[in-house]
């Protein structure tokens, strides 16, 4: 037994373990949520590709090439609907990981949807933490915006 990776501090097989096998579903949009994260700590992408919802759901092959990263914690910032009675939900929160040797933070304000009675990432939008002007970021550099890509690759002609 260990502790689940979504931060509940609960068992991971009375938290988020029994949504990733399909014994149970998530009841709420944060539940979902947490879940998601927790398929990305153990590399699940199956399960992240089946919570998202059938219009917005990238293709099989979206992690292939993903960079390596490992997840460090997950903070819930907040919540807006998303309960068991509600139809949609927002959920904000920050994904943090080591990757490019950093520590960087995926700040979203996730968009969750309700579908025959099961909960669904429909979208986000990345929040983007301010750039101090000061600061020269090399091309090479990873983002500061928290992609995991490269300046270059990235925010460098926004």
């Amino acid at each position: 037994m260990s502790n689940c990776p979504c931060g509940s501090g609960r068992e991971y097989d009375e938290c988020c373990g029994p949504y990733l096998t399909g014994e149970a579903i998530p009841p709420t949009a944060e539940a979902l949520m947490r879940s998601r994260y927790t398929a990305h700590v153990r590399e699940d992408y199956g399960y992240v590709l089946r919570t998202c919802h059938e219009s917005t759901r990238p293709g099989e092959d979206e992690f292939d090439n993903a960079a390596p990263v490992t997840w460090t914690g997950l903070e819930i910032i907040r919540t807006e609907g998303g309960g068991e009675g509600d139809e949609n939900g927002v959920v904000e929160f920050v994904a943090n990981y080591k990757a490019s040797g950093g520590t960087l933070g995926l700040h979203e304000i996730g968009q969750f949807v309700k579908d025959d009675g099961r909960w669904f990432y429909l979208d986000g939008e990345i929040v983007k933490a301010p750039q101090a002007k000061s600061e020269k970021i090399g091309r090479n550099e990873p983002c500061p915006c928290g992609s995991g890509k490269k300046y270059k690759k990235c925010c460098f002609n926004q």
